[in-house]
């Protein structure tokens, strides 16, 4: 069970973070759950600001993937209970970058080895990294999980 697996690695899923606009964090369809994208939030507050590459180093934005990660598995634990995932089907990440910063899959490995670590082969997923100028809240990283549901 996911849940055990957890607690094996001495991680505990945050408080579902507050969505900031009109939308919320975790959608069922079917026998699949999309979630919103997540930013790295701790106790409601975001632990960095600005680009990557230029306020946010590579490693700090790969810390905070895995924080989104973890927001993510929170808001479908949330909706459908974390033990009711099959799989990870696709992570897709977006990462404010400088002009000049080109490590935006480096980055999101923060997210993918985190789903990696738990789920072990039924975390190896499909995965976009994309760099954007700015995300909201100006947060360095935001992270979308799609996962399976056992049947």
């Amino acid at each position: 069970m996911i849940s055990e697996r957890l607690a094996e690695l001495g991680i505990t899923l945050p408080a579902v973070a507050a969505p900031v606009a009109a939308y919320v964090p975790a959608v069922q369809v079917g026998n699949q759950v999309w979630t919103s994208g997540q930013l790295p939030f701790v106790e409601g507050a975001l632990p960095a600001t600005g680009q990557v590459g230029a306020e946010v180093t590579p490693e700090e934005a790969a810390g905070h993937a895995r924080l989104c990660a973890l927001n993510a598995l929170a808001a479908i634990d949330a909706l459908v209970g974390i033990d009711s995932i099959k799989r990870v089907v696709k992570v897709v990440g977006f990462v404010a970058s400088a002009p000049d910063f080109h490590g935006q899959p480096q980055v999101i490995n923060g997210a993918s080895e985190l789903v990696g670590e738990i789920f072990g082969e039924a975390g190896v997923h499909a995965r976009s990294a994309v760099g954007v100028a700015e995300l909201p809240l100006d947060s360095p990283v935001e992270v979308e999980v799609i996962v399976e549901l056992h049947a």
